[in-house]
């Protein structure tokens, strides 16, 4: 390891060579506190920014161990750290003049959610900080200007290290609220299902975000009360006393006028396997952590997946227990993201009458008689919905403005009333008895055989240059393969696509080999993770990118939308 004096010589003698000359910084160096390590040089300053690291000492950042000794105490201070220190950057980015991306200083932009990311990791036993971030290099035009990143390297950073990492610079109560709220989080989570339930909403919550394209919480937005029918009420480790609205296992059905918050209900559920910051609105709102977003996906490519339990006998005689397409119909796209869910290890489904397939959801009892039950392939999911939860223990919430079919099988019934909810169960239930119910299946389905083998895509072991490019939250490109992720709507962060990426990537260098079935690969991703952190999945230190971790969940949908996998 070098000293921060040989660093900044180093700068004198390479300034005004050209930009390759860049290259010789890489290396570790000793700054007052701290390790700043220099991980990656851009190519030119047009190029992807420097990667560059910190490192402080566990003893001279100083957090008390009680701050980060669980793992959600970790992530949440991780999260403000990570917060803390973009918020200084941005003081400083492009302070420093130059080409194309000359004085960027940026760390991962966190969002709403708390996730766990490589841009900042606190090793739970010794208390070290490293933090990752991405600097431009100076230059002008393709000439070295050392003088600009000696000011980067020796006057803001070390600002930004000073009042981000070091415990005594910081907010001490600011960052015991934070970490009490993470505390608080878990507690709910822990007593879903000791409650029988699988979603909590606090009361007080606003629901309503600020507009299609913010998460922030919308102004003057309606604060959420429960029905006092729904109501429960818990004693939280910090905040004490909370009350809201417990969403039962079993079936729950949310209905009313449009425009009344049927979806925005739907919307914090799905996103309430996060934790939320303070602020943010939704911070009580809490659901089972397994939990899928379900929705019809016309075009998607399905695998050797077993969709029997909803369509069967189809005319082409294609099999329906190994399912391929290339091109999927809205009813066996959503059919197959049942399925997928069960194979994931799901506990609940979210699902949106507006965005799925009328004929996979629903078969009307006129439509029956008309149509005859051995004429129609498919088994809709109102017929099966009572057997996920008797059978699979899995529960579902729908939202639904048009069909009342619902009613008749429905444990509980909510009305959103201008985004106020009301308990209408008897109500509906004794309105639903002047109608005929749906029949149900003559038999129930077999269990779907879950028991695919993928295998690496041809030629990939081969070629150790793999490249990777993450295009926002819709999708991942693996050499010139595109993963569509577009519909896979509980990814929340484009770093979780990267991670997705990785995961796709490692597993087909170090896990797949034509006999573990894709619940053995997971496991076995996940085991790595948890061993080595996301870092584990990169190839050196020098190439870890920014990832947030994403659920079981979306690696295994992420696998299931991976075109050059053959199972």
């Amino acid at each position: 390891m070098q000293s921060s004096t040989e660093l900044r010589s180093l700068l004198n003698r390479i300034d005004h060579r050209g930009y390759p000359a860049y290259k010789d910084t890489r290396g570790a160096y000793q700054f007052p506190g701290y390790i700043l390590s220099i991980d990656h040089v851009q190519g030119d300053p047009f190029a992807s920014p420097s990667k560059v690291s910190v490192r402080v000492a566990g003893r001279t950042a100083g957090f008390p161990r009680e701050l980060y000794g669980g793992d959600y105490q970790r992530i949440a201070l991780q999260d403000e750290l990570t917060r803390q220190f973009g918020r200084r950057a941005e003081q400083f980015a492009f302070k420093a003049k130059g080409s194309g991306k000359s004085g960027l200083i940026s760390v991962s932009r966190c969002s709403q959610e708390v996730l766990e990311r490589t841009a900042c990791r606190i090793d739970p036993k010794s208390g070290d900080i490293v933090l990752r971030m991405e600097i431009g290099f100076p230059a002008n035009g393709r000439t070295i200007n050392a003088r600009e990143l000696e000011k980067i390297l020796f006057d803001f950073v070390p600002e930004c290290v000073k009042y981000a990492l070091f415990y005594k610079n910081m907010d001490a109560k600011r960052l015991r609220t934070i970490v009490d709220l993470a505390e608080d989080q878990h507690y709910i989570r822990e007593m879903l299902p000791q409650m029988g339930l699988c979603a909590f909403v606090a009361n007080g919550s606003v629901l309503p975000r600020e507009s299609g394209i913010s998460p922030r919480p919308m102004k003057g937005g309606v604060r959420f009360q429960s029905p006092k029918e729904l109501e429960v009420t818990m004693e939280l480790p910090h905040k004490g006393k909370i009350t809201g609205m417990g969403i039962r296992k079993g079936i729950t059905l949310i209905v009313g006028g449009g425009y009344h918050g049927k979806s925005t209900l739907l919307k914090a559920l799905e996103l309430g396997v996060y934790d939320h910051i303070a602020g943010d609105g939704r911070e009580y709102v809490i659901t089972d952590n397994t939990a899928v977003k379900l929705r019809a996906e016309d075009g998607r490519s399905i695998q050797k997946t077993d969709i029997s339990m909803f369509i069967n006998d189809l005319p082409n005689g294609k099999d329906t227990v190994g399912f391929c397409t290339e091109d999927a119909s809205g009813s066996t796209s959503q059919a197959a993201n049942v399925v997928e869910s069960i194979e994931a290890g799901t506990s609940l489904l979210l699902i949106d009458e507006d965005t799925s397939a009328t004929n996979f959801m629903i078969r009307d009892e006129l439509m029956q008689r008309v149509i005859h039950r051995d004429m129609e392939p498919i088994t809709p999911f109102i017929e099966r919905i009572r057997e996920l939860y008797d059978d699979y223990g899995i529960s579902t919430v729908i939202v639904a403005g048009s069909s009342g079919a619902y009613f008749h099988v429905a444990d509980t019934i909510i009305q959103m009333d201008r985004y106020v909810p009301k308990d209408i169960t008897a109500y509906a239930k004794k309105e639903a008895k002047a109608y005929p119910a749906v029949s149900g299946p003559e038999a129930p389905a077999e269990q779907p055989d879950f028991h695919r083998c993928p295998r690496t895509a041809k030629g990939f072991r081969e070629n150790d240059r793999i490249k990777m490019k993450t295009m926002g939250r819709e999708s991942v490109m693996i050499n010139k393969e595109s993963i569509d992720l577009r519909y896979v709507e509980q990814i929340t962060d484009s770093e979780q696509v990267t991670a997705l990426g990785y995961c796709m990537r490692y597993a087909q260098k170090n896990i797949m080999d034509g006999k573990k079935d894709l619940r053995q690969i997971v496991d076995e991703l996940e085991r790595v993770i948890e061993k080595g952190t996301l870092a584990a999945l990169c190839e050196s230190s020098s190439s870890i990118s920014c990832m947030a971790m994403p659920r079981r969940q979306e690696i295994f949908a992420c696998f299931d939308r991976y075109r050059s996998l053959k199972m």
